[in-house]
């Protein structure tokens, strides 16, 4: 088969690309199929795309990718499928959707990982926030051939459109890429940890409290992988920039991993992506009890699901004095993303996208 997967972001760059389908290109390779992605944002616009100012090369991206996007339409009938991510353009309507499933006849599969019919607007793209036709979504569930969705929330949101719309998680490489187990008897200082965006760093605030109080009991470190540093009142606070190249090395580092969310309609369309990433390398989790957590931790087995202030510092205390615990937490973390959330147990299911 010939598949074409049109995608918002250059290919390497965005976590919900890397995650939701690049790591399967090398299945698709070996399964006999031919592939080809076509981003709508150029690398250049990629690089200045979540800085601040540099409008006017904002726009002429967009401009740019919008162009791409109508030349592509002259090569899409070679294509027995087009994957499509999140959108085919990041403003205005459906437009390239509906001819490639309406005027073209192709089969789409449509890909997402967030509550995207949702808005949810943050200073980097309000330049773009009026714009962004958000109902889109359900149209476009409406015309694919199948809808591929992060959880059971989304699944359930596209089903109202078509009823070929199944969970295809976010999944974790563990042979190539989240392939070692942090060593939690080791000595050295404990690190509490968070990953994510900018987007995401606002969640962290509701454990500040909590943080501020242990660390005066406790001699560890907060440390945040982002890729912008949060203003946040505590000594034990250090900023590390995300780098690609690091990632792994990085995310080793943490003994425990937290992942808190406020439980709202857009939180519950997460796909407990850092959850699974800490749990991976052998570290508990420490969820909101949002969205698809509960599906991934097991109280007390490979993390613990934190609703209250108390229950957030009761698990932080217990994993900060036992060792053991951790060890034991983070070894049936680590099974539980091999077996249920890994791109080896979950690739006949995306295969089977394509049929």
């Amino acid at each position: 088969m010939q598949i074409l997967f049109l995608v918002p972001y250059p290919t390497g760059k965005a976590p919900s690309q890397r995650f939701r389908f690049e790591q399967y290109f090398d299945f698709l390779t070996a399964a006999g199929h031919r592939y080809w992605v076509a981003p709508f944002i150029s690398e250049a616009t990629w690089a200045i795309l979540y800085k601040p100012g540099h409008q006017l090369q904002k726009v002429a991206g967009i401009l740019g990718g919008f162009l791409r996007r109508f030349g592509l339409l002259f090569v899409v009938p070679k294509y027995d499928y087009v994957f499509i991510h999140r959108e085919a353009s990041p403003i205005g309507p459906p437009v390239f959707e509906w001819l490639i499933s309406k005027v073209l006849g192709k089969k789409i599969i449509y890909d997402f990982d967030d509550a995207i019919w949702i808005p949810n607007t943050s200073e980097a793209n309000k330049i773009v926030a009026g714009v962004k036709w958000h109902h889109k979504v359900g149209s476009i569930c409406r015309w694919a051939y199948k809808v591929s969705c992060g959880n059971a929330y989304l699944r359930d949101y596209a089903r109202q459109f078509n009823q070929k719309a199944v969970v295809n998680p976010t999944t974790i490489d563990t042979v190539n890429l989240h392939n070692q187990v942090r060593d939690q008897q080791a000595p050295g200082k404990l690190v509490i940890g968070w990953t994510g965006t900018h987007s995401t760093l606002k969640y962290i605030e509701q454990v500040v409290p909590v943080l501020a109080k242990l660390e005066q009991e406790f001699d560890f470190e907060f440390r945040v992988i982002s890729n912008q540093p949060p203003e946040l009142p505590l000594r034990s606070l250090v900023y590390q920039p995300w780098q690609k190249e690091t990632e792994i090395a990085d995310l080793l580092r943490f003994h425990v991993g937290l992942m808190p969310l406020e439980d709202d309609p857009w939180a519950k369309g997460k796909c407990a992506f850092k959850a699974l990433q800490y749990m991976a390398l052998g570290e508990p989790a420490l969820v909101s009890p949002v969205g698809m957590n509960t599906e991934v931790v097991q109280e007390d087995v490979n993390g613990n699901v934190c609703a209250t202030p108390e229950q957030w510092e009761a698990a932080l205390r217990n994993l900060l004095s036992n060792p053991a615990v951790r060890s034991r937490m983070g070894q049936a973390a680590r099974q539980t993303v091999e077996a249920r959330y890994s791109v080896v147990a979950n690739r006949e299911n995306f295969l089977a996208l394509f049929s």
